[in-house]
């Protein structure tokens, strides 16, 4: 039973929580009235095609990020190579390359009428062709590119965390490297390795700029054109229930991998276990360093060389404004979203009762959701609000009768929050139990509570979380392309939905530069990432 103090508590945090039920309600919800001219015209069409291309796509980026990332986590945690330990930090990078920069960058690299294929035709003479990249093939390299990072940082994390003992000890019960690999730190890791395949499982799932540029139709593909193309709300939200019935499936397998596997206690391993040498030494570094370069080197050489061509040309005014509108966005939606997640954490603090538990985790359910789907679920909310309230209330006042809500702003931000509030919680929570209760305890004590004790106590020990989770969410909302392409109100073009624009256009040149600014923004979390991982690894 919550004290009477801790109360208060509750209302905000259900709030919030109510915000995460909404999109989930809404397209449950949608299934009351279906267009059946609309859903035959997809099932005739589309929908076995898209049911075939999303599962294709899921088993391949699956397949691809699992034999990457653990890969490279084993070779750069238990082996010691040449350039081992900068490309120990530098494959995360690939972080902060987009998917859908990535995606234009292959394409016009890769195309027929690309600078390869052109090469190879004037030294081997024009009979010479590379297989399709505009494919499926093509579109799952591109994503197992962008997202392995998810599954080598947690893997190798979890290889480093298991100590020296246990290698030790399978060493002289006989088994080799490998043996020892496949049959104990393999299984250990298997929760690690499993949490970061479900993350890039969901971004697969929530992805809308790679396919697009790919013409590789999936379910968020079919959302917009859905939206766009029939007009349908309803219809586009029934789309997006599935999309979530997937996404749900996706993290109910992750939490049945994860087993009963218990953490290891042992101490932390320092120095690599395997010294190669040799062909070995010479394969794991080629390896490592392929991988690097076709996520991270050659994509950005080739956005500086498009750049330096026909990009720099685009340095006016309507760049300096799409600057401005992206970042008033993603400051405005880190300042909300870490204000807010700031209130759970404390809530989450103060009143340890199952029922805030709960409450709070549901309420950082929202990153699970793809942002399509969000758009869609929160533009029918506003849609019925606008039609029932406040035109209504409009045309009572004598005014235009216009929707208000439907492409406002506060659409738009509030999508954000419910997308990132979890981005924002986990820094704060983990600064937040850093700070001892013998402190505010001994701050009572001296008569300060309420508002003096927050600033005097806590806000200054709370600023560097604070600081991560807002950059965290800054740059999110920077990259977050389709809830910014569905619900931006009229002319607030963003960095994103200029590199769509483009990208439509076959314009890869001119979507260079707004896509070299999302990178160059997008680094600074990665580094932030990096520091905290080698720290953890030091300590």
């Amino acid at each position: 039973m919550a004290h009477p103090a801790q109360r208060r508590w509750y209302p905000p945090v259900f709030a919030l929580a109510l915000l995460v039920l909404m999109p989930l309600a809404v397209l449950l919800l949608s299934w009351h009235e279906v267009d059946g001219k609309i859903w035959s015209h997809l099932w005739q069409t589309q929908m076995p095609r898209l049911l075939g291309n999303t599962a294709v796509l899921l088993l391949g980026v699956g397949v691809g990020v699992t034999v990457l990332g653990v890969s490279l986590a084993w070779l750069t945690s238990l082996c010691e190579f040449p350039g081992r330990r900068w490309l120990d930090w530098a494959l995360m990078l690939p972080f902060a390359i987009p998917a859908y920069v990535l995606a234009f960058v292959f394409v016009g690299l890769l195309d027929f009428s690309g600078p390869v294929q052109s090469l190879l035709r004037e030294w081997f003479g024009t009979g010479v062709r590379l297989p399709r990249v505009r494919s499926t093939g093509g579109v799952i390299c591109v994503l197992v590119l962008v997202f392995y990072p998810y599954v080598y940082l947690l893997a190798r994390n979890a290889f480093l965390a298991q100590g020296k003992g246990l290698m030790e000890a399978a060493r002289i019960l006989g088994l080799s490297p490998w043996q020892a690999f496949c049959r104990v730190a393999l299984p250990m890791a298997r929760p690690a390795i499993g949490a970061g395949l479900a993350l890039a499982l969901m971004e697969t799932l929530a992805d809308f700029g790679a396919v697009s540029v790919f013409n590789f139709d999936t379910f968020t593909t079919a959302i917009y054109k859905t939206w766009y193309g029939f007009y349908s709300l309803s219809s586009a939200a029934q789309l997006a229930s599935l999309l979530l019935l997937a996404v749900m499936l996706v993290l109910y397998g992750e939490r049945r991998a994860r087993g009963a596997v218990r953490p290891v206690n042992e101490r932390p391993r320092g120095a690599a276990l395997y010294h190669l040498k040799g062909v070995k030494a010479l394969a794991a570094s080629s390896w490592c360093g392929l991988v690097f370069a076709c996520a991270f080197v050659i994509p950005v050489t080739q956005l500086v060389l498009w750049f330096i061509q026909r990009g720099r040309f685009d340095l006016d005014e309507r760049y300096t404004g799409l600057v401005l509108h992206t970042l008033y966005l993603g400051g405005l939606a880190a300042l909300i979203t870490v204000s807010l997640a700031l209130l759970l954490a404390f809530a989450r603090r103060l009143t340890p009762t199952p029922l805030m538990r709960s409450s709070v985790a549901l309420a950082n359910l929202g990153y699970a959701l793809p942002g399509s789907m969000l758009a869609v679920a929160i533009m029918l909310v506003f849609s019925y609000l606008d039609n029932v309230m406040v035109i209504p209330l409009s045309n009572w006042l004598g005014g235009a009768g216009k929707p208000l809500l439907l492409g406002s702003l506060g659409a738009l931000l509030l999508a954000y929050l419910i997308r990132f509030m979890a981005v924002a919680y986990g820094p704060l929570e983990n600064s937040l139990a850093r700070i001892r209760p013998s402190l505010p305890e001994a701050s009572r004590s001296l008569g300060v509570s309420g508002v003096p004790l927050f600033v005097r106590v806590y806000l200054p020990l709370l600023v560097p979380g604070a600081l991560t989770a807002a950059l965290l969410v800054f740059v999110d909302v920077l990259k977050e392309m389709p809830a910014t392409l569905l619900m931006r109100p009229f002319g607030w073009d963003t960095l994103s939905v200029r590199v769509f624009e483009m990208t439509s256009e076959g314009e890869w040149a001119r979507a260079a530069l707004p896509a070299l600014s999302l990178v160059l923004v997008g680094l600074l979390p990665v580094i932030l990432l990096i520091r905290r991982s080698a720290r953890g690894v030091t300590e």
